[in-house]
């Protein structure tokens, strides 16, 4: 099962890399930092902040809190960036810091104790924490791609009306055990 959990979870972290990057692709330099009010944040500030907590969270993750000092969480909701492509490098720098600490992971190391704010958590429990705030995040991002795009929007899942189609496809195949985003 600890082989089936780590292989299951780095997939769904590459599934909502990938939902950030095909959202992306399809934006303007400006689109990434719109804002509906000066209470809102920008696609541009939800990289940031989302970012500041891959890196503080996933550097070390096995041997320091996963709240560094050198963390500032208040400046991730300030924009410092000025083009897409800044935006988008701190995106793969983030990722990159992600799937260097859990890739090479193994069963012995799920039920190790970490901490984050010195609360304790087993490996697990940390992966699965993280895989919830980036999904939550990266929703934000979608949801603002697609808004800001409006009907030059391409589908990052099932178009609408597209479902009966997309059901006759899958259930024209025989039964196979793979992961989802292996199709996508």
């Amino acid at each position: 099962m600890a082989n089936s959990y780590l292989n299951s979870a780095i997939k769904q972290f590459e599934y909502y890399k990938s939902l950030g990057d095909k959202t992306f692709h399809q934006l303007t330099n400006d689109q990434f930092f719109w804002i509906a009010d000066a209470h809102e944040n920008s696609i541009a500030i939800i990289v940031k902040h989302m970012v500041g907590n891959m890196l503080s969270r996933w550097t070390k993750f096995l041997t320091e809190d996963g709240e560094k000092d050198w963390r500032n969480r208040d400046q991730e909701f300030e924009n410092s960036f000025t083009t897409k492509k800044e935006v988008i490098d701190y995106w793969e720098q983030g990722w990159q810091c992600l799937f260097d600490a859990i890739l090479p992971l193994g069963k012995n190391d799920l039920e190790k104790i970490i901490y984050i704010r010195n609360h304790g958590h087993t490996v697990t429990e940390a992966i699965n924490r993280q895989l919830c705030h980036y999904s939550y995040h990266t929703g934000q991002i979608v949801f603002l791609g697609k808004m800001l795009t409006n009907e030059k929007w391409q589908s990052l899942s099932i178009p609408k009306g597209d479902s009966k189609q997309y059901n006759q496809e899958k259930f024209s195949k025989d039964k196979m055990r793979k992961h989802f985003t292996e199709d996508l």
